[in-house]
Formats: C-alpha cells, sequence, structure tokens
C-alpha cells in the first residue's frame, strides 16, 4: 500500500493506493459516525463493509444520471432514512458516482463527510481526488457543483482488473496529461505507483490552489475540446477518449501560437498513441459548435481560455482569435 496526503492544513486528508485497500474503509471514516449511506450503481461488482449500520444507495448509469434528479432523489432518500450531519456518505464507484454523491454530500444539510472509494482508473487518477463535485446540466458538463474535499480516498488498484478494456483505457487518457504536468517516465511504472504519481502530482496542485484560483487550472488540460466534444452528444466517446483529443488539439494550437514546437506536439502523439487513445476528432465534425461550446467551459470566465503548454509549462491562456480554433481542427482530423 502506499499512503499520500492531500495537504489541506487542517482539512487534509489521506489517499490509500494498492490492491486490496477497500477493506481500509472503517480505518479511514470519521471519528463516532453511526450510520453509512454507501453510493453506487447496480452494474459496479464492488461491495464494502464500513463496520457500522449502512444502506446501499442505487444511482443510475452513465452520464445522463449525473444530474440534479439524482442529487434530489439521493437527498430524500437520506432524509427518509434519517442520515444527519454526525454520519457520513461512501461514494464506490467511478467518476459518475463519486462527483454526484461528493455533491450531494456537499448540499445535504449543508455538508456531511464523504469517503470516496474509487473503482476505476479515471477516478483514482483524477476523479475522486481534490474536492470538485459536481452535475451536468444540458448546457454543459459539471457546471453544477461545489468544492468539498472527502475525508479520504481509497483507490484499490486491485479493482481495476474488472473494468471492460475501454472502460480501462478511458482512465488512460487522463493518466496522459499527467505526462505533461511534470510526472516523468509515467508509462513504465507499475500500475500502482502510476496511479499514486499522478495522485500525488494532483495533490500537490489541489493543496496550493484548492478552489481553481490559479494553478489548479491545469489539471485540465486536454479538457476544452473534450469537454465540448462530450456536451456536444454527437460522438461515441468516453471522456477520457475526448480529453486525449484534447491533448492534441491544444498542442497543436499552442504550436500556431508559437507556444511550443513541432517536436513538443509529436511528444504529445508519442503518449497518447502509446496508450492507445484516439489522435483525431470522429467523422462528421461540427468545428463551429464545438467552438461556441468553448466558452461555456468553467474557465471561461471572459472569453475562451485554454489550458496550453509552452516555455513555462502548461497554464491556461486566452485565445479571441475564433478563426484560430476553426483552423487548428484540420490538425486533427483523420
Amino acid at each position: 500500500m502506499i499512503e499520500l496526503e492531500v495537504p489541506l492544513a487542517d482539512r487534509s486528508y489521506p489517499v490509500l493506493v494498492g490492491a486490496g485497500v477497500r477493506h481500509r474503509l472503517l480505518e479511514v471514516l470519521p471519528v463516532g459516525v453511526k450510520r453509512v449511506a454507501v453510493v453506487t450503481q447496480a452494474s459496479i461488482p464492488v461491495e464494502v463493509d464500513p463496520g457500522t449500520d449502512h444502506r446501499v444507495f442505487t444511482m443510475g448509469e452513465g452520464e445522463d444520471a449525473k444530474d440534479l434528479g439524482t442529487i434530489e432523489d439521493l437527498c430524500r432518500d437520506w432524509a427518509q432514512w434519517g442520515l444527519n450531519r454526525g454520519d457520513c456518505v461512501v461514494a464506490v464507484g467511478g467518476g459518475v458516482v463519486t462527483d454526484t454523491a461528493g455533491f450531494a454530500a456537499a448540499v445535504y444539510h449543508r455538508g456531511i463527510p464523504v469517503v470516496h472509494v474509487s473503482t476505476t482508473l479515471l477516478g483514482q487518477v483524477d476523479a475522486a481526488i481534490g474536492g470538485k463535485t459536481g452535475v451536468n446540466l444540458p448546457e454543459g458538463k459539471n457546471l453544477v457543483g461545489a468544492f468539498w474535499q472527502p475525508a479520504a480516498v481509497l483507490c484499490d488498484t486491485e479493482v481495476l482488473s474488472t473494468l471492460p478494456p475501454r472502460e480501462y483505457r478511458n482512465g488512460l487518457g487522463e493518466m496522459a496529461k499527467y505526462a505533461f504536468l511534470g510526472v516523468d517516465d509515467l508509462a513504465d511504472l507499475p500500475l500502482d505507483e502510476a496511479v499514486a504519481a499522478c495522485v500525488r502530482c494532483k495533490a500537490d496542485v489541489v493543496g496550493s490552489d484548492e478552489r481553481e484560483s490559479g494553478r489548479r487550472a491545469i489539471l485540465n488540460y486536454g479538457h476544452t475540446l473534450g469537454h465540448a466534444l462530450e456536451t456536444a452528444g454527437r460522438y461515441d466517446l468516453r471522456h477520457g477518449e475526448a480529453v486525449a483529443i484534447g491533448l492534441i488539439y491544444a498542442a497543436e494550437l499552442a504550436r500556431r501560437l508559437g507556444r511550443i514546437d513541432s517536436a513538443r506536439v509529436a511528444a504529445h502523439r508519442r503518449v497518447v498513441a502509446g496508450y492507445d487513445l484516439p489522435l483525431t476528432v470522429p467523422p462528421g465534425l461540427d468545428p463551429e459548435s464545438l467552438v461556441d461550446l468553448f466558452s461555456r467551459d468553467k474557465k471561461a470566465v471572459d472569453g475562451v481560455t485554454f489550458v496550453l503548454d509552452g516555455p513555462a509549462g502548461v497554464e491556461p491562456v486566452r485565445v479571441d482569435d475564433r478563426s484560430l480554433l476553426l483552423d487548428t481542427f484540420s490538425d486533427v482530423v483523420e
């Protein structure tokens, strides 16, 4: 087991990485908890034992279930059961579950503790860490949410063997971005160490900028186009696949802006291809509608903001040239 910490002063919390760490749940629950609401999905073949009175609440499948209707359902079910501020929520699943259950925990009784038991690679290297919770609107991903740090996160690498190949690859899309955020030789590390390296990187960023007022935006590398592709809803893409395409697009955009050279773009393509992830946008792409969606991205405070590579590393950059954004799509078509 590898034990890490997300450093947030008196709200710091542990992240345990390794095979079987889901069985350490009782050890990381907040002291004094009497009841635990376990939130999961019917398709997730992972059971946990909080060692105290608990009830399982099952939410719907897929991104469609990550909405305000699910938040209302969970909160009403918890209220009927009698869950209170001295109790705890345990989210067992991937990013859809931890994002949704985390947000419900943040708003129920104005905030009750939550522990994440992450069961997907994408969740373990990204979604379960850092306290960003939220749900989608028809107008865009994660537009309603809250910062609500968990009491602990368990990244059980043993359960990753149950993932279908495409779902595992989905996590590799998030992992790929860390190769450009300072994690060296990531592809050569054993699985537990690779997950821990990504967690360590994210914990460092979150510890320095919890509420995304500056540096934390770099964790959205590849996500501007990625989220637009997902929001458009016309393309058969998982989140990590969309982010992988977004990484290539962002690299090509940075090259066109003179921030990086062709060799650096080639490095992006090698990393993404090495994880067997898509390098090009799907057929039937509508660049105009996707550029329109860029302005709905959470980073878009004043105009379109991308996270781009450059001489000082990856950083947020405002891009006002719509023609440039449209032209860059020619670099990511098959």
